[in-house]
């Protein structure tokens, strides 16, 4: 619990620690806004118009008491009522497109940032995601965006819509009486002090309110996704004992938070009234002395109390605009991060590959002070399946990783078929490549959906004869709707190994000229296995392959085996020669390939 905490007390803290200036920041949310220049001066137009009838009321009621009321002239009074319910019509009117057209705007907005960041996303480089949590970069998606358009659309609007009303009143004020401006002035120095000194407490329990539902968020989603993990383990009773601790510390802060505001909502309103006493005490004592009208005094009173709700969210404005670039500043640098691997400005179209992959004196390393592979030669030929073992740590995923250049080497080249895979388009290269992962990765939609999610032209027959190749073909059709069967999320609706064969018609039916698999048979159980070795022999046929497997016949049947330790391949060969160097294949084999094949065979007996 106390990690979930520590992280979330940093993520506080950078958001105090903003490394983006403030300058910067409106000038982009500005340049945000005039992509929607047209709809934004409609609702500046709009913001307008609202705030000069909200003045008119006010003044209305004075020309009625003063003009009408007084004289008895009830033709007068009248027409001046119908005025006033036209006014009050147009600024319902006016409100409602005002709202109207801020919300387009918020709305616009959500779409294209969300839009603009979900693309620039999937064009960044691995080591992005390699340094970042993906529930962070998904709270910048969603929570920031919501952050930044509820500023942008409402706050910025509104504001501008305070700072009118406010200028308005004062001007109408002092143009109907200097004396009562001029008491009504005294109070509003308090009324600042007392605003800003609830909008620095304000924020600091925003913030805690912030962190405390984050802990709330954390705990549910773990309690779900784990619930398989919890109730093997008999945890429900501490998983609600924890919820329950993050629970009430969220009561907590909401309610010092309502506290708080139920002391300085009713101060505020206090202050107000004080000034209103002012203003009523002595309005009625020059009323009564002949020196003002009692229409102006009704009017003032009108105006003075619209005048202390725009200046309290004036003084508040300030933790709004705080916090939205906070969220700004998030948002900007995740759009300003480059991927680190990029194509040339015009790279070349690999041809149809045949397959040759060559590593030549390729050093990399995540970190370039750790080296993670040493000087690595490595010739592999046309349909050439090469099976890569070693203890965990030695490299191995690592080398695929940069056949299909997700990373770039430190030092020395890559090439397919002679070419440089830097000077190559990543369509052309990894368009002919096919990865198949320990990790089954299924995407929401159909069965046909994500066997065809590599060629997604294919034809249904094609989609079933990679189906059938693979021996998946028997266990979807027995599913509810076959092929048209919802998987649901990351394929919960089935098993792992179903799911694994699923990805083996998937990179069968993309026909690729490099395969590549990485511990792609570790999630199918020993008889499950059996039925694929021989698809997996079709699926190899004709195609370079690189396969990672702690399994042994999946190694043993590769056309050589790379033994990779601490980054450097230490022995080649076949299963027989290795066996017979007496090294560290040899000693992996006694280790970890020995139980396992006897472990397949007692399995392979057991279902004969």
């Amino acid at each position: 619990m106390g990690y979930h905490f520590h992280h979330l007390a940093v993520d506080e803290e950078e958001e105090l620690q903003r490394r983006v200036s403030d300058k910067v920041l409106v000038t982009w949310l500005l340049k945000l806004l005039l992509r929607y220049r047209s709809m934004f001066i409609i609702a500046l137009t709009l913001m307008v118009a609202a705030a000069g009838l909200g003045l008119v009321s006010p003044y209305l009621l004075k020309l009625a008491i003063d003009d009408y009321i007084i004289r008895s002239d009830l033709a007068g009074l009248n027409t001046l009522v119908a005025l006033y319910v036209l006014v009050m019509v147009l600024t319902w009117v006016v409100a409602s497109l005002r709202l109207y057209a801020t919300s387009w705007i918020g709305q616009r907005i959500i779409v294209d940032l969300r839009m603009r960041l979900f693309s620039h996303l999937q064009n960044l480089s691995l080591s992005f995601f390699d340094r970042r949590e993906a529930g962070r970069i998904m709270s910048r998606v969603t929570n920031d965006v919501d952050t930044l358009n509820q500023m942008v659309s409402m706050g910025l609007i509104n504001v501008l819509s305070d700072v009118l009303i406010v200028g308005g009143i004062l001007a109408i004020m002092f143009w109907m009486d200097l004396r009562l401006s001029l008491l009504m002035m005294t109070i509003i120095p308090l009324l600042v002090l007392l605003t800003i000194r609830f909008a620095k407490r304000a924020r600091v329990l925003f913030r805690k309110t912030r962190r405390t539902i984050s802990s709330v968020t954390s705990a549910l989603q773990e309690g779900i996704s784990g619930i398989k993990v919890t109730q093997s383990l008999t945890r429900e009773e501490g998983n609600v004992r924890r919820f329950d601790q993050v629970n009430v510390e969220n009561l907590q802060a909401n309610v010092e938070s309502a506290r708080l505001s139920a002391i300085v909502g009713p101060l505020v309103e206090l202050v107000a009234a004080l000034g209103t006493c002012m203003i009523l005490w002595y309005g009625g004592f020059t009323v009564m002395e002949g020196s003002l009208s009692f229409g102006v005094l009704v009017a003032f009173m009108a105006y003075q109390t619209r005048f202390f709700s725009p200046i309290l969210d004036l003084t508040m404005f300030y933790n709004n605009i705080q916090s939205t670039l906070a969220a700004s500043e998030r948002i900007y640098e995740l759009l300003s991060n480059k991927p680190e691997v990029l194509e040339k400005d015009h790279p070349i179209e690999l041809p149809k590959a045949m397959g040759e992959v060559r590593f030549e004196n390729v050093s990399f390393g995540y970190d370039p002070r750790q080296l993670v592979l040493k000087d690595v030669n490595l010739d592999v030929k046309p349909g050439e399946a090469v099976a890569l073992v070693g203890p965990t740590g030695a490299g191995k995923t690592t080398l695929v990783n940069l056949v299909c250049r997700f990373y770039d080497p430190q030092t020395g080249r890559i090439t397919v078929d002679g070419y440089d895979v830097k000077d190559v388009s990543f369509e052309s290269l990894r368009g002919q490549m096919g990865i198949v992962l320990q990790d089954s990765v299924l995407f929401s939609g159909t069965v046909k959906e994500n066997i065809r999610y590599g060629r997604v032209t294919a034809p249904d027959e094609e989609v079933i004869d990679a189906a059938k190749a693979v021996g998946a073909h028997e266990f979807i059709a027995e599913l509810p709707e076959g092929y048209e069967t919802d998987v649901r999320e990351r394929g919960g609706r089935l098993s792992m190994g179903q799911r694994q064969l699923i990805c083996f018609a998937r990179a069968l039916l993309a026909d690729p000229r490099i395969l590549i698999l990485d511990e792609a048979t570790s999630s199918i159980d020993a008889y499950t296995e059996q039925l694929i070795q021989k698809a997996l022999r079709k699926l190899l046929e004709g195609r370079t392959a690189f396969i990672i497997a702690h399994r042994l016949s999946t190694v043993r049947n590769a056309d050589r085996i790379v033994v990779l330790n601490d980054g450097k391949i230490v022995e080649m060969g076949r299963h027989e020669e290795l066996l017979e160097k007496d090294g560290l294949y040899h000693r992996l084999y006694e280790m970890q390939f020995k139980q396992l094949e006897a472990e397949a065979v007692r399995g392979s007996g057991a279902t004969s």
